[in-house]
C-alpha cells in the first residue's frame, strides 16, 4: 500500500490540486475512486468511515484523513517542507481568495457548460462574470512575476492550478487577454512531476449531456 492514498473522482478540481502536489512532491500514493455521481461520498458508511463532510478530496496517511484542499496543501506543504511561501499570512490570503472566488466561479461555470443538461443562460452569463473579474485580479497579481508571491511556486498557486489544466473545451475561456496567466500555466506544465488531471486521477469519467 501507498504512503498516500487520494480519494478521488477524476473531474474534480479539488482532488487535482491535492494529486499535483503529491506529483510535484514525488510522493508514493494511489487513487482511490470513488461513485461520486451515484452518491457515495453522501452515505452514511461513507461519511461514518472516510469523511463526515461527505466530500473529497480526502488524503489518508498514517492512520490519519486529511481533507478540504487548502488544508490539505498545507498539511502536504509541512510534511514535505515544499512550496511554502516565505509570507505565510500572504499565502493563506491567496489560499482563501481561490477558494472563495477564483476556483470556485471557475468550476461552478465549467460544470454547466460541460456537464449540465439545459443550463440557465442567466446563471452562466452570472458565474463567467465573477470568473472573469477573478482572473483579472489574478492577472495583474501576476504582472512582473512568476509566481503569485515571487519567483517560487507556493500552495497557493498550486491551489489555484486546480481547473486551469482539464480540457480547454471544458472551460472555454478565450485566455488572450490574460498573458500572465497563460505563461504561469505554462511554467507548471514544464515542472517535474506534472500530469494533467485525467492522467493523474482514477475513474469512471463522467458522461457528458
Amino acid at each position: 500500500m501507498a504512503a498516500f492514498r487520494l480519494h478521488c473522482f477524476p473531474e474534480s478540481g479539488g482532488c487535482y490540486k491535492a494529486a499535483l502536489m503529491l506529483a510535484l512532491c514525488g510522493a508514493a500514493w494511489e487513487g482511490i475512486p470513488v461513485d461520486y455521481y451515484h452518491g457515495e461520498t453522501r452515505t452514511p458508511e461513507w461519511r461514518a468511515r472516510v469523511s463526515v463532510m461527505g466530500e473529497v478530496p480526502v488524503v489518508e496517511h498514517a492512520g490519519r484523513s486529511h481533507t478540504q484542499s487548502g488544508a490539505i496543501l498545507t498539511w502536504l506543504s509541512q510534511h514535505f517542507g515544499r512550496f511554502a511561501a516565505e509570507d505565510r499570512e500572504e499565502e493563506l490570503r491567496w489560499l482563501l481568495f481561490d477558494n472563495h472566488k477564483f476556483t470556485s466561479y471557475l468550476a461552478t461555470w465549467r460544470w454547466l457548460v460541460s456537464f449540465t443538461p439545459n443550463p440557465d443562460a442567466a446563471v452562466i452569463a452570472f458565474f463567467r462574470a465573477r470568473m472573469e473579474n477573478a482572473f483579472r485580479v489574478v492577472e495583474a497579481q501576476l504582472a512582473g512575476r512568476d509566481f503569485l508571491l515571487g519567483n517560487s511556486p507556493c500552495i497557493a498557486d498550486i491551489s489555484m492550478q486546480g481547473y486551469l489544466h482539464f480540457p480547454q473545451e471544458e472551460w472555454p475561456l478565450d485566455l488572450t487577454p490574460f498573458p500572465n496567466i497563460r505563461a504561469w500555466i505554462a511554467r507548471f506544465r514544464a515542472m517535474p512531476g506534472w500530469k494533467p488531471p485525467y492522467e493523474l486521477l482514477p475513474g469512471a469519467r463522467f458522461p457528458k449531456p
